[in-house]
């Protein structure tokens, strides 16, 4: 069944929105509870051919990724709709993290961006995509901590602390990843961004 899109069409594509929309963004989710303008099933990567190729300039995918089976068909579905030269926002939990609610799929980790790097010899998916940056993100979500009991002046140095150990942790986030996460406790979150080639790798034409 088509689905109905409003016009004009936002470039900018908010994937798996919840209770979180964004001003300016095309929202989308699959709940009927959400605060969404399209309800799509984003676990589908054939889902994602109701939306005009190469029609968007940024698509976000705030803790999306985690939920649904197929990751690389859903990144080569999102690579579709990306001008070249678009932003892709992607922010999922870090492996690391101690408590992982049980409908989470996938844990993530920072050689994520290599499947996406034409030449790794360790898994190409044919989806180029150029990683602008990468951050290990040790807490996130203070309001859920304040729902959960955390005092304000708790709250206060968990900010602090956590300023002070992304920092360290951002330094260097594959041995971060690799090594002492295991000792100050998992990183809640990871964020990548991505650019899509203004070229594809073969092609003739010029950024």
């Amino acid at each position: 069944m088509p689905v109905a899109l409003p016009t004009p069409l936002p470039t900018k594509l908010n994937l798996g929105c919840g209770q979180f929309p964004r001003d300016g963004f095309l929202n989308v989710d699959k709940d009927a509870a959400a605060q969404a303008d399209v309800r799509l099933d984003l676990s589908n990567p054939e889902s994602y051919r109701a939306f005009p190729a190469g029609h968007f300039e940024v698509i976000v995918m705030d803790h999306v990724l985690e939920h649904l089976d197929d990751v690389f068909g859903v990144m080569a579905a999102i690579h579709r709709l990306l001008e070249p030269g678009g932003r892709l926002e992607i922010r999922v939990p870090h492996f690391s993290r101690g408590i992982t609610p049980p409908e989470h799929k996938h844990g993530f980790d920072v050689p994520f961006p290599e499947y996406l790097r034409p030449g790794f010899r360790g898994g190409y998916i044919a989806v180029p995509f150029e990683l602008v940056s990468m951050r290990l993100d040790y807490m996130i979500q203070w309001d859920l901590k304040k729902e959960a009991g955390v005092k304000p002046w708790q709250i206060a140095i968990l900010k602090v602390v956590n300023r002070f150990i992304g920092w360290l942790a951002n330094l260097q986030p594959y041995a971060c990843s690799r090594f002492w996460c295991t000792w100050v406790g998992g990183f809640e979150q990871i964020e990548f961004v991505f650019r899509k080639p203004a070229s594809e790798p073969g092609s003739s034409s010029r950024p």
